[in-house]
């Protein structure tokens, strides 16, 4: 696990484990939101391969993750502003190279990552779907772990190995989880609670319920218009429950540099 630097921003890592639950539309929406609270917030594609923020929010980055490893550039270099308060760190997306990254120089982006934190309150790391190393080593470093999941069978299954490995790589108390896409709050409910008792009878350990994402039409709309929901949408119901998690996670915003 890599150390924190001192005073750096909290990182928070998604994960879910199963791909296609909405955890990279849930860690744009999350990041935005805690910028809009005033807090400057970066955003990391964690996504070697495949990334796609970019995509959802309409952005040309002129520089990634991966030109920034072949060149020798600082990772700052990759970092572009989207909104007041809110910068985003560009993936490499089509590149194989960076799905296979060595424990070497995983380790290297995670501490590039620490340093730039010291510029930022929060750091909300989107990782891939799946579990190969490079995802584990960012939730394990991470202080706070989301797991994102849907009350597909596939979803809890894939979520339930997240929090089963999180726990051995790194410190099973700091994930909680995210239901997305519930049909209503009791049924948000009852998909937790599917999760969390296989996390106690097996792991020994619950994780807390971090929020309740409601199913919303308006979410799809915002993705097709490349558009942060809380801009389009502000006032729908799963914005409301994204601003709800946002609050949970508040913290005070350290003085400003």
């Amino acid at each position: 696990m890599i150390a924190a630097i001192a005073e750096t921003g909290r990182l928070v890592a998604i994960a879910s484990g199963k791909g296609g639950v909405g955890k990279t539309w849930f860690s744009a929406t999350l990041a935005d939101g805690l910028a809009r609270t005033g807090r400057r917030v970066l955003l990391v594609d964690w996504d070697f391969g495949l990334a796609n923020l970019d995509v959802q929010l309409g952005l040309t980055p002129g520089c990634d993750m991966m030109q920034v490893l072949r060149r020798g550039q600082p990772i700052a270099d990759a970092i572009i502003n989207f909104a007041p308060r809110l910068d985003i760190l560009a993936g490499s997306s089509g590149t194989g190279a960076m799905a296979g990254l060595d424990t070497e120089t995983l380790d290297h982006l995670l501490a590039a990552v620490r340093i730039c934190a010291q510029d930022y309150d929060y750091v909300i790391c989107d990782l891939a779907a799946g579990l190969d190393q490079g995802v584990r080593r960012m939730a394990a470093a991470a202080d706070l772990l989301l797991v994102v999941v849907t009350d597909e069978p596939t979803s809890l299954t894939d979520a339930y190995a997240v929090l089963k490995l999180h726990g051995r790589d790194g410190d099973a108390g700091r994930g909680e989880i995210i239901v997305n896409r519930a049909k209503s709050p009791p049924s948000g409910t009852r998909t937790y609670a599917t999760l969390a008792h296989a996390c106690t009878a097996f792991l020994g350990h619950t994780p807390p319920l971090a929020g309740i994402i409601r199913n919303d039409e308006r979410v799809p709309d915002s993705i097709r218009r490349q558009t942060p929901l809380l801009t389009r949408h502000p006032n729908c119901p799963a914005a409301q429950d994204v601003e709800a998690v946002v609050q949970r996670l508040l913290i005070p915003t350290r003085v400003d540099r």
